[in-house]
């Protein structure tokens, strides 16, 4: 089998030895422009329209977890990938062990008083801080795919009342459930620190905005690990400065970097961090791509196939 691979970062030759490795009975090669030999299947992250076009591919494999930049380069032009192809995402592959470090660290970062510490600090007080009861600290996980799973699953032990919300009821142990528009009101009531997973949809772009925002707990915290078009910006600075929020962790950003200009950079209770939340990992996406395909030359059932109406 003949597969080609596009990253615009990642380290091609690292990557084609692996593979090569992996699966010794292909060929794998570096796309390059000007290349339409054949090919079976294609391993991209951002691919030029002109990678796929016209391609009789088995599979395309996008390079981690979203695929809302194929789908959105598909909506421009409809020609580059046929309906017939097979897409594929990095379901897991190590970012759901990322994201359960991150979610659990900044959650017992703000449960336990830690971010108003840090302000007591920068005055030069001494005053312990009243502590907060578990039972009063509902975390709410907005999407509640593997990721999203996977966090509920993290912070299940520390002892918190745990809620999702997703487009369909999900069944995780000690969670519960809401589903659909309807109940969105209900999971966010009460919710003192809101996580976004959230796939990136048409229904979803910029769902948490300020009317979401208000329906939070008060004093409440937010959590964007998921894309940065999910959230308003503008209404998250607004809610924080009129004290509903108490502090937001900000991975994802609507621009990418986030200019220096940004309000956010100063805002006293706003974190952030460069869209490093969890890293496609080389080892493990690499056994899922090639456990993957084989079961695709075998015709098995496969995972991580993406649903191109839903978007994920």
């Amino acid at each position: 089998m003949d597969i080609i691979f596009y990253h615009p970062s990642f380290n091609t030759e690292y990557w084609i030895a692996a593979l090569s490795n992996a699966l010794p009975q292909a060929n794998i090669r570096a796309w390059v422009k000007g290349d339409d030999a054949p090919a079976d299947y294609a391993l991209v992250w951002h691919p030029p329209v002109d990678m796929l076009k016209g391609r009789a591919l088995k599979g395309v494999f996008a390079l981690g977890a979203g695929v809302d930049s194929i789908l959105g380069q598909l909506k421009a032009h409809p020609e580059m990938l046929a309906e017939s192809v097979p897409l594929f995402r990095l379901e897991d592959t190590g970012m759901g062990q990322q994201m359960q470090e991150y979610a659990v660290s900044q959650v017992l970062h703000w449960f336990r008083r830690f971010d108003d510490y840090q302000q007591l600090k920068l005055q030069a007080q001494w005053k312990p801080l009243d502590e907060y009861q578990r039972e009063d600290f509902t975390i709410g996980i907005l999407g509640a795919g593997v990721l999203g799973g996977k966090v509920a699953e993290s912070l299940l032990a520390w002892g918190f009342p745990l809620r999702c919300w997703s487009r369909s009821r999900k069944s995780l142990p000690g969670v519960t459930s809401f589903a659909g528009a309807a109940e969105l009101g209900d999971f966010l009531h009460g919710t003192r620190v809101l996580i976004n997973l959230l796939p990136n949809t048409p229904e979803t772009v910029g769902i948490i905005d300020r009317a979401l925002l208000g329906q939070l707990a008060d004093d409440s915290y937010v959590m964007n690990l998921a894309r940065g078009v999910h959230l308003v910006e503008e209404d998250l600075l607004q809610a924080l400065n009129k004290g509903k929020l108490k502090g937001a962790m900000l991975d994802v950003f609507n621009q990418e970097p986030l200019p220096a200009t940004h309000p956010l950079w100063a805002h006293p209770r706003v974190a952030i961090t460069p869209h490093m939340a969890a890293v496609t990992r080389p080892a493990e996406a690499i056994a899922f791509i090639t456990q993957t395909i084989l079961q695709l030359e075998h015709g098995q059932p496969v995972s991580g196939l993406v649903d191109r109406q839903r978007g994920y």
